[in-house]
């Protein structure tokens, strides 16, 4: 069930009744109430005081949202509404034509769930540490608002807390003034117009390191900040390079200078997302300061996040959309402009979308083909919808999509579009209509017909090359055959290219490439007719669209055996993308992705795509291979040959990092779990592998696993890492050990206990379910359903615990390890019989697609 819903058709007509003018805001963390007495729970709760300015068209009835344990007091233009009034989260009133001034003052109460003002006391040095995160709908955790994107305002907030703490918002910083014995107050200046979910608040014990950005606007104050127990972690270095080379980007091809006055990135604990882009005050989860040595890849997708949490700065938060129907017009640019970024200041261009093609894409090939599928424009009814739509269609088909976009309308004309866009709607509210018209223009092309295939209408085309050669084999012939599953059956118009590679000294190069519009079901590529053939026929070379590709026989056979010889890694990742999906709909038996993946991944140059690689193989040897002789026989295969690649790896290397942390997963023989014991004791340890705090970590949860450490042993484990990270490992490796009494304290703790921290309950739900311990694990199967039952009804703990501890249970406690047709059933008859609310139907819905997938796969894996 979800808190205080909020309907569309509720929020038209609140915004057609009022338009707000301003906000001020003070929130009191000292622990004394509004009469200045100590609350009752001054670790539980804060006052919050919010006043609004705003005016009505004519006279109605209307409210403003808030989530709090009670209204202290309110007015409405200086006479008092009785506090009674606050029923089911909102606070009611009638309005006559005119201005207005309505303030609200509220205990409320801090999270331990990550929404709303989340409070956490870090283990390692007792100090406290403050942060907000409010969208979709959760500022109003914090203070009285209208809770919706299109009623902008500007803010002045105003902050009275310990006076030894750090205070932030999304102002420039200000220097506190006393109050009181050890107490202070923070004024910051009145804001921007902005929407209220982009407003932030941070306070707590942080360390800070400032820095400036020099541009044609003028100095930019910047700073990053973290908890005092990670700053030996904090490369501010690397993060602040990384965001004024993105600041250097955006504000020249965007052509609209940064319009805030600071920029502040703020690393915090316990975060249910990768971070969030208030406005000059953007929030990171602190597991991307890594306290451990990481490869190439992480260090990349963490500049990948820092450059999308930038880009919303324009693409958000200057321009908002109206209404969450077009959060795509936020995630989606965001995405693409991330990755846009990076390929413009990287050396080779190709790298970016390379690393966009081996990660983002895949999450939304898979997200198209579930049940839950939905447009890019997607139809939003209420705040329960939106929570449901952060996913991979709305991220990284969106980015797959504008990318498509790009190559139809041409890039110049594109930024061209995109610069008017900013111009015409600065800090206002748009929708979908708005852009497409100032694309058109700059373009000259009609975008309607684009939007209606691409935007809102669900589903993946598949690609297939369709040709005859002769005897010198050149082609005779050469057709794109373009298909659809008959749920979503349009077919779209592309722009794609079409490469041909061949053996030629060592390598797999390309030796032709046509670029052609697609349309229909048969597209002629008369440019091909009387070219070689070669060894391989690449559809969507160059990646440029959105569509499952797949290879011809000789194709298939070339990337089998010479996918470590393609010279082009943009190429590679699309034969390592089609692989997956043949693999993924059982058209390759997953014996055969195995040892694909065993072939080309220790020279894979990628290191996002041998990160994505290695996950993928692990579930194909899991997963898609019938239990029983031929399972074990790939997991061998599979813990045989990462041992090799391991023996192998250059010392010191991202390489080797990678395949020793993927061999640690893959291991189910003895051997094995005493190699593991014997790295954990820091024996017969590779030249150049460190067994630093999160690789000990990863060995400590596999050998827990594999029923080789006790819990004492992994208190022992915590003993050398008291820390929040620490504590969630351990807690993820108590729930991984094969017994009854383990699995049993561990499904306690993810369906009952009130106050498991998000991040801890995460940890936990991800690491039950093991392969190999189905036996331990069979009872579970049908308490998932009790448990998902409970949620939809928001019984026990369910009715305080938000979404994100909702969705860790529906999403990792799924029984897919010992998922057979009963279970499918038995999960299908569960579906039909109960009224479930939508995002428990949904996630359930999915993960039995999952399950049904690993059946098909199984099956062919038989045959």
């Amino acid at each position: 069930m979800f808190e205080a819903n909020l309907r569309r058709a509720e929020a038209q007509q609140r915004s057609a009744l009022l338009a707000c003018d301003s906000y001020q805001i003070h929130v009191d963390l000292s622990g004394r109430g509004a009469d200045g007495a100590p609350l009752a729970e001054p670790e539980k709760t804060f006052v919050s005081t919010s006043t609004v300015r705003f005016s009505a068209r004519e006279a109605g009835r209307t409210h403003i949202d808030l989530i709090a344990d009670r209204v202290v007091e309110a007015t409405l233009d200086g006479t008092p509404i009785d506090p009674s009034a606050f029923v089911d989260h909102r606070l009611g009133f009638d309005v006559t034509p005119g201005d207005h001034e309505l303030t609200v003052t509220a205990i409320c109460r801090y999270s331990r769930v990550g929404t709303g003002l989340h409070r956490f006391v870090d283990p390692a040095d007792d100090r406290v540490y403050l942060y907000t995160q409010f969208e979709v709908p959760d500022a109003r955790r914090v203070f009285a608002c209208f809770e919706q994107p299109d009623l902008k305002a500007t803010f002045t907030f105003s902050v009275t807390a310990p006076a030894h703490w750090t205070v932030v918002s999304n102002a420039l910083s200000v220097e506190p003034s006393p109050v009181s014995e050890g107490v202070a107050r923070w004024d910051f200046a009145p804001t921007l117009r902005m929407s209220t979910y982009i407003t932030a608040l941070i306070a707590g014990e942080y360390h800070t390191v400032t820095d400036t950005y020099e541009r044609e606007a003028g100095t930019l104050p910047m700073s990053v900040l973290c908890r005092q127990s990670l700053v030996e972690h904090l490369d501010s270095d690397r993060i602040l390079a990384t965001t004024k080379a993105g600041f250097d980007v955006f504000e020249d091809r965007f052509g609209y200078p940064y319009p805030f006055d600071s920029y502040d990135q703020i690393f915090v604990p316990e975060y249910n997302m990768g971070a969030m882009e208030n406005i000059g005050c953007v929030t990171f989860r602190d597991e991307y300061l890594f306290r451990s040595r990481v490869t190439n890849a992480s260090l990349r997708g963490r500049d990948n996040t820092i450059l999308h949490e930038l880009a919303h700065m324009w693409f958000g938060d200057l321009v908002t959309m109206t209404w969450w129907d077009d959060l795509w017009l936020n995630e989606s640019f965001a995405e693409w402009a991330s990755h846009f970024n990076q390929s413009e200041n990287d050396e080779d261009p190709d790298t970016a979308w390379a690393e966009f093609c081996n990660s983002r894409k895949t999450w939304a090939y898979r997200q198209d083909q579930l049940p839950s599928t939905h447009p890019i424009a997607a139809d939003m009814v209420d705040l329960e919808a939106v929570d449901s739509n952060f996913d991979g269609i709305t991220y990284a088909k969106g980015a797959s999509v504008l990318r498509q976009l790009v190559a139809y309308v041409g890039r110049d004309a594109f930024l061209a579009g995109v610069r008017d866009y900013f111009a015409a709607h600065a800090f206002g509210n748009t929708q979908l209509s708005d852009l497409l018209g100032a694309l058109e223009k700059t373009s000259g092309r009609d975008l309607s017909g684009w939007s209606a295939e691409w935007l809102e209408v669900a589903g993946v085309n598949t690609m297939r090359a369709d040709f005859d050669v002769d005897d010198q084999g050149r082609f005779t012939r050469f057709e794109v055959v373009q298909s659809a599953v008959a749920e979503h059956p349009t077919l779209r118009s592309h722009r794609m290219g079409i490469g041909v590679y061949a053996l030629t000294d060592g390598a797999l190069t390309r030796v032709k490439r046509v670029d052609h519009d697609i349309t229909g079901e048969r597209t002629e590529i008369s440019e091909l007719v009387g070219a070689e053939r070669g060894d391989l026929v690449l559809l969507n070379d160059g990646d440029l669209t959105y569509t499952k590709i797949r290879l011809d026989p000789t194709s298939a056979k070339t990337v089998v055996d010479n996918i470590h010889l393609l010279d082009n890694e943009l190429a590679r990742a699309l034969c390592w993308g089609a692989s997956w999906d043949m693999c993924r709909d059982a058209e390759m038996p997953a014996r055969d992705y195995v040892d694909l993946v065993l072939r080309g991944v220790a020279v894979e140059s990628d290191l996002t795509a041998v990160s994505a690689l290695l996950r993928q193989a692990q579930v194909a040897a899991e997963l898609y291979t019938a239990p029983g002789a031929d399972r074990r026989q790939v997991l061998t295969t599979w813990e045989q040959g990462l041992a090799r690649h391991v023996r192998d790896a250059a010392a010191g290397s991202d390489h080797q990092l990678a395949l020793t942390k993927a061999l640690a997963t893959a291991i189910t023989s003895e051997a094995g779990a005493d190699l593991l014991a014997a790295w954990l004791a820091g024996d017969e340890v590779p030249e150049g592998l460190v067994i630093d705090t999160d690789l000990r970590w990863h060995l400590v949860t596999q050998l827990a696993r594999l029923g080789q450490l006790s819990g004492t042993d992994i208190d022992t484990e915590l003993e050398r890492d008291n820390t929040s990270a620490g504590r969630e490992s351990a807690a993820g490796a108590r729930s991984a050990r094969p017994t009854a009494e383990a699995k049993a304290a561990a499904w306690e703790l993810m369906v009952a206990d009130p106050d498991i921290p998000n991040e801890t309950h995460r940890q936990v739900c991800g690491e039950f379910w093991q392969s190999g311990q189905e036996k331990v694990l069979a009872p579970y199967a049908s308490k998932y359903l009790d448990a998902c039952l409970a949620i939809s009804r928001a019984e026990g703990v369910w009715a305080e615990r938000g979404l994100p501890l909702q969705s860790a249970l529906m999403s990792y406690g799924f029984p897919i390890q010992v998922a057979d047709q009963a279970l499918v059933d038995e999960v299908g008859a569960w579906l039909e019989s109960n009224e479930l609310t939508d995002p428990v139907r949904r996630t359930v819905t999915e993960r039995r697609d999952d399950a049904v997938r690993a059946l098909r796969c199984q099956a062919a894996s038989r045959a």
